[in-house]
C-alpha cells in the first residue's frame, strides 16, 4: 500500500506540471514510438479514443505529428506474440521516447531497451512488475502513471455487495499471462475484504473463451455468485463474452473498466483512463525537452468515474440503491 505521505508528495509534484500550451515548439523533429492495446477501431481504445486523447495532449504542449513530431504507432490486437514483435520493431527505430499503455507492453519494451525512455499509462503494480525501484524515484528508463492501488479490489467488492447484497461467493477473473500482478497485488486484498463480509472468494484465472465459459458456469451453478473483473487488455478484449455469459447465468459483474460496462456489465468504478492518457502527454513532453525518466515520479490517478448499467440491473432483478445512483457519473439506460 502507498503511504499517505508518499501520495501527498506525488500529487504535489503533479500540481507543478504545466497546464497550458508551450509558447514555442522545438525545431527538431522528435520521434515517439507507441504500442497501443487492442484494435485501432475500438471506440474506447482506438484511434479516436485513447490515442486521440494522447495526441491532443501533445498538441496542447506544442507537439504536432508531421510537423515537429513523428509518431510510429502499432496495435497489438491483444496478442502476446504481436506485442513482443512490435516492441522489438519500435525499439529498433531508436525513438526519443516510447509510450507503453499497460503492463504487457511495458514488459515487452523493457526486454528490448534499458536506455530509451519509456512512459507507461495504466500499469497496476510498477514496483512488483520490476519496472521501477520506487514510486518517487523510478531509478531507470521507465516511469509513468499507476492505474490503481491494491485496495481498489476491496472497493469493487464493496460496490458489488452494495448493489447485489445476496452475493455470497465472489470470483476475481483475470488472465495470469497478461495480468500476472493480480495474484500478488489485488487478490489478497479481495480475499481479506471477502473474509470481513463472511463471503467466499475465488481466484478465477482465464486464458480463453472456453475457460471464461467454464468459470462463469461454475459461479452460476448455484445462487449467490458474483464476479469482479480485473481490468486488463485480455478481459476488456473479451468483454462481450464475459458480460453475456454473466448475465445469462444471473451473475452481477463489476470492474474497473467502463468499457466492460457498455457491453452489459453491471457496474464499473476506476480511474478515468482517457484522463491518464492525456496526462501521459505531459511526461512525454518533459522527456522530449530533456527530463530523465528517473527524475519523474510515478503518478497516481487523480480522477475516478463510476457508472451503472440500469438495463443490466433490471435484467438481473436488482434494485439499484439510491446511494449508488447519487454517486454514479453515468447511468446507462
Amino acid at each position: 500500500m502507498i503511504g499517505r505521505r508518499e501520495v501527498v508528495t506525488l500529487i504535489g509534484v503533479a500540481a507543478t506540471w504545466p497546464v497550458a500550451a508551450r509558447a514555442q515548439q522545438a525545431n527538431q523533429v522528435r520521434r515517439i514510438a507507441v504500442l497501443m492495446l487492442g484494435d485501432e477501431t475500438d471506440p474506447v481504445r482506438g484511434t479516436n479514443g485513447w490515442l486521440s486523447t494522447f495526441t491532443r495532449g501533445l498538441a496542447e504542449l506544442g507537439w504536432t505529428n508531421g510537423r515537429n513530431l513523428r509518431m510510429d504507432v502499432r496495435w497489438d490486437g491483444g496478442n502476446v506474440d504481436r506485442q513482443l514483435m512490435y516492441a522489438k520493431e519500435l525499439a529498433d527505430l531508436q525513438p526519443d521516447v516510447i509510450l507503453a499503455p499497460a503492463t504487457p507492453q511495458t514488459a515487452a519494451f523493457q526486454q528490448q531497451t534499458r536506455t530509451i525512455p519509456i512512459v507507461f499509462v495504466i500499469v497496476s503494480d510498477p514496483i512488483g512488475s520490476g519496472f521501477v525501484a520506487s514510486l518517487p524515484r523510478p531509478g531507470g528508463n521507465i516511469t509513468g502513471f499507476m492505474l490503481q492501488e491494491p485496495g481498489m479490489a476491496g472497493k469493487w467488492l464493496e460496490l458489488l455487495t452494495e448493489i447485489a447484497p445476496a452475493v455470497r461467493r465472489v470470483a476475481l477473473m483475470f488472465n495470469p499471462d497478461t495480468a500476472p500482478y493480480v495474484r500478488s497485488y489485488s487478490l489478497p486484498v479481495l480475499e481479506a475484504a471477502a473474509r470481513s463480509r463472511n463471503l467466499v472468494s475465488i481466484a478465477a484465472p482465464v486464458r480463453s473463451d472456453a475457460e471464461i465459459e467454464k468459470v462463469i458456469g461454475s459461479i452460476g451453478s448455484e445462487p449467490g455468485g458474483g464476479l469482479v473483473i480485473a481490468p486488463d487488455g485480455f478481459t476488456t478484449g473479451h468483454r462481450s463474452v464475459i458480460t453475456s455469459l454473466a448475465t445469462r447465468n444471473n451473475i452481477p459483474a463489476v470492474s474497473g473498466d467502463a468499457a466492460i460496462l457498455r457491453d452489459g456489465g453491471l457496474l464499473s468504478y476506476g480511474p478515468d483512463l482517457a484522463d491518464m492518457f492525456h496526462r501521459a502527454a505531459l511526461y512525454v513532453d518533459r522527456i522530449l525537452r530533456g527530463a530523465r525518466p528517473e527524475e519523474l515520479p510515478v503518478q497516481l490517478p487523480i480522477k475516478f468515474l463510476m457508472a451503472i448499467n440500469l438495463k443490466t440491473a433490471k435484467t438481473l432483478g436488482l434494485a439499484v440503491p439510491q446511494s449508488i445512483l447519487l454517486r454514479a457519473d453515468e447511468a446507462i439506460e
